[in-house]
């Protein structure tokens, strides 16, 4: 064989196997699944080349999983957080805002809110409605007002205005008037309460606030006043100054009124500075009296016959005064009706002061029976 033939058969040779291997991939892809046809340019994989992936990787994992050993469970200890204390509230007293519903006659409008800088309880006002107290079941009419007193407070002593509750127990309002007077007005001014945008309004406790309990039931009223702060700019000086000079006022037509029995007159006589003094015409002569103050220096030597004809004139006029109140006591008592004669007859005034605590002045030594120039003293102080 020459070398050329021998070259062909070896070629021939290594060529079978090639072409078998060939032939067979062939057969692997005819029975292998087409992959899904991708976008041009993208490589598909089957789906049994996934799967078998995915399947082996968790086999593995399981295996992983077996052959890792066990930690040891370590007990950690857990701090608990402390449980919040529960905080607790106070109920709201049954009457615990009545002293404050009603309106502080006679108090400036500046000095208003330093009745609420300390917490005056009235304990002892609250105490008396409940069963067994002085004011249980009875029918009141309260009214709230001011006494600037220097008390005793945390080591020191402190000039503050003290409210004062008055009680009046009565079947029927006591008046429906109010008083306003000053030293620096020239006459006392009678006039309704409602001119001063004042009344009787009833006062619901607590616990019927939320019921259907009918407010003219009320055994509770309080004077109250309907003139809003926020408009006292719109006031006139004169107006205003009104409410810092009313005083609750109280007329009983069955006894004798104290304005019957004054003799004194308060005299404001129009100077620059004004001369203010009081005059007993009981016990003082014009033209001794007038002669002392210009010895004082209080009033001018060519001020002096001025001064005397107008203390005659203010004479004169308290003694007007009088008269007509005994004219009108006597014909009020002719016409009034029997269970308003037993009403004023069995009236109480009860006056109570704030109780002692320990973040309030201690007032127990300033207490006074005096309510007023028209109500005279308290029954009973407490």
């Amino acid at each position: 064989m020459t070398k050329v033939a021998k070259r062909k058969a070896t070629q021939k040779d290594d060529a079978k196997p090639h072409s078998s291997s060939q032939e067979d991939q062939k057969e692997i892809q005819k029975a292998a699944p087409r992959a899904k046809r991708g976008k041009v340019g993208s490589k598909a994989e089957p789906e049994d080349q996934m799967k078998a992936s995915s399947s082996s990787q968790e086999i593995q994992k399981e295996s992983k999983k077996e052959a890792a050993p066990r930690a040891k469970s370590i007990k950690v200890a857990v701090k608990h957080k402390p449980e919040p204390v529960p905080e607790y509230f106070e109920d709201k007293r049954n009457l615990e805002d009545l002293w404050t519903a009603a309106f502080p006659v006679g108090t400036e409008w500046e000095q208003m809110d330093t009745l609420y800088n300390f917490n005056w309880n009235f304990s002892n006002l609250e105490e008396a409605f409940e069963e067994g107290g002085k004011l249980y079941g009875k029918k009141v009419y309260i009214f709230v007002s001011t006494e600037p007193q220097l008390v005793p407070y945390k080591g020191e002593n402190i000039v503050t205005c003290i409210p004062v509750v008055v009680v009046v127990v009565s079947p029927v309002p006591p008046s429906d008037k109010i008083g306003i007077n000053s030293v620096q007005r020239e006459a006392e001014e009678i006039v309704p309460m409602r001119q001063m945008k004042m009344d009787w309004v009833p006062y619901m406790p607590l616990e019927d606030r939320d019921s259907q309990v009918d407010r003219m039931k009320s055994q509770i009223f309080i004077l109250s006043c309907t003139q809003r702060r926020t408009a006292l700019k719109h006031l006139k000086i004169e107006r205003l100054k009104k409410y810092e000079y009313c005083l609750p006022y109280f007329y009983d037509p069955l006894k004798e009124d104290e304005l019957e029995q004054n003799t004194v007159v308060q005299i404001f006589f129009p100077l620059e500075p004004p001369v203010v003094c009081e005059f007993d015409w009981e016990f003082d002569e014009v033209d001794e009296f007038t002669d002392k103050l210009v010895e004082e220096e209080a009033l001018p030597g060519d001020q002096k016959d001025a001064f005397k004809e107008f203390v005659g004139e203010k004479i004169r006029e308290a003694k007007k005064a009088i008269r007509e109140a005994r004219q009108a006591r006597k014909k009020a008592r002719e016409e009034m009706r029997e269970e308003i004669k037993a009403a004023f007859q069995n009236m109480k005034f009860y006056k109570f002061y704030p109780v002692k605590t320990a973040d309030t002045p201690d007032v127990s030594q300033v207490k006074s029976a005096f309510i007023n120039r028209y109500y005279g003293k308290a029954h009973e102080v407490l």
